[in-house]
C-alpha cells in the first residue's frame, strides 16, 4: 500500500494544503517580486545597493544575528530549567515566556526605551559606566532579544521533554562528566531544535519594526533598520523601491532558513 494512503485522503488534504499555502503565502509574496521587477535593472540595483540601504542591511542583519545567538544560549537554559526542575512559580515563569508574543511590539518598544533611557531604571545604572543603549545598535539588539526570546524556548522545550533520562544515566554510568554528557549526548539530539529556534528568531528579527523604531532613534546610516527604510519608501509612494528592499530582506531570510534546513538534515543523517 502506498505510504501516503495508509489513512487515506492524501489527495484532498494535499490539495487543500497547496491552495491555502498559495493564497496565504505564495501569491502575496509573488506581488513583491512582480513589483520589484517593474523597475529597470539599473534602478533596481541603484535602490538595493544604495549606501543608505546597504547600511540598513548591516544594522538589521547584525542585530538579528546577535539577538538570535543570545537567545540561543538563554533560551536553552530557560528550556532546561522548565523541563528538568520542579519549583514554586514554575507555571508563572512558563506563562511569562510567551508574553512577548502577546504584547504589541510598539508597547514593547516604548517600555524598553523608557527602561534603558538615561533616566530609566536600567539606563541610569548603565550611564554611570558610560554605557548607552537607546539610539544605538545595542538598543536594537536588545529589542530584538526581547521580541524573539520565546522562539528558542518553545522549540527546544519539547525536544528536552522527549529526551529520555536513561541516556544521561547511561552516560554517567560509563564515566562521562556532566560537560561530556551535555556535549556528547544532549546537544546532538536537540541540535535540530536549537537550529530551528535560531532560524525563527533570526527571521523574526529581520522583519521586526514596532519595537525597534522607538529605541533605535532611526538615524540614517547609523541606526536605521531595513523595515523602517521600506516604510519610508512607502510614505513617499515609491512602491517599487519599497518592494525591492522587501525582496532583499525576503531573500536574506530565505537563504538563511534554507542553509539552516540543510544543516539540520545533515545533523540528523549523522545521528
Amino acid at each position: 500500500m502506498n505510504k501516503y494512503n495508509v489513512i487515506g485522503g492524501f489527495g484532498i488534504s494535499m490539495g487543500y494544503t497547496l491552495l491555502y499555502l498559495s493564497l496565504i503565502v505564495i501569491i502575496p509574496l509573488s506581488t513583491v517580486l512582480l513589483s520589484a521587477m517593474s523597475m529597470s535593472w539599473g534602478d533596481f540595483l541603484a535602490t538595493v545597493l544604495d549606501r543608505r540601504a546597504l547600511l540598513s542591511y548591516k544594522v538589521t542583519i547584525l542585530a538579528s544575528l546577535t539577538a538570535a545567538f543570545v537567545n540561543l544560549i538563554i533560551g536553552f537554559i530557560m528550556a532546561w530549567v522548565l523541563t528538568r526542575y520542579e519549583f514554586w512559580g514554575k507555571s508563572i515563569i512558563n506563562a511569562a515566556v510567551d508574553l512577548p508574543f502577546a504584547l504589541p511590539t510598539a508597547v514593547a518598544g516604548i517600555t524598553l526605551t523608557a527602561l534603558y533611557a538615561e533616566s530609566g531604571w536600567i539606563g541610569s545604572i548603565l550611564a554611570k559606566f558610560g554605557i548607552k543603549v537607546i539610539f544605538t545598535q545595542t538598543g536594537i539588539a536588545q529589542a530584538l532579544i526581547f521580541i524573539t526570546f520565546p522562539f528558542v524556548v518553545r522549540t527546544v522545550q519539547p525536544a528536552l521533554e522527549e529526551l529520555e533520562s536513561e541516556l544521561e544515566e547511561a552516560a554517567a554510568s560509563l564515566g562521562a562528566s556532566r560537560i561530556q554528557t551535555l556535549t556528547k549526548v544532549i546537544f546532538p539530539i536537540i541540535a535540530p531544535s536549537l537550529i530551528t529556534g535560531f532560524a525563527l528568531a533570526f527571521a523574526r528579527g529581520l522583519g521586526e519594526y514596532g519595537s525597534v523604531i522607538f529605541i533605535s532613534g532611526n538615524m540614517p546610516f547609523k541606526t536605521e533598520i531595513t523595515p523602517l527604510l521600506i516604510i519610508t519608501k512607502l510614505e513617499q509612494f515609491n512602491y517599487a523601491a519599497a518592494n525591492a528592499l522587501a525582496l532583499m530582506t525576503l531573500l536574506t531570510a530565505f537563504t538563511v532558513l534554507f542553509l539552516l534546513g540543510v544543516l539540520k538534515k545533515f545533523i540528523r543523517r549523522e545521528q
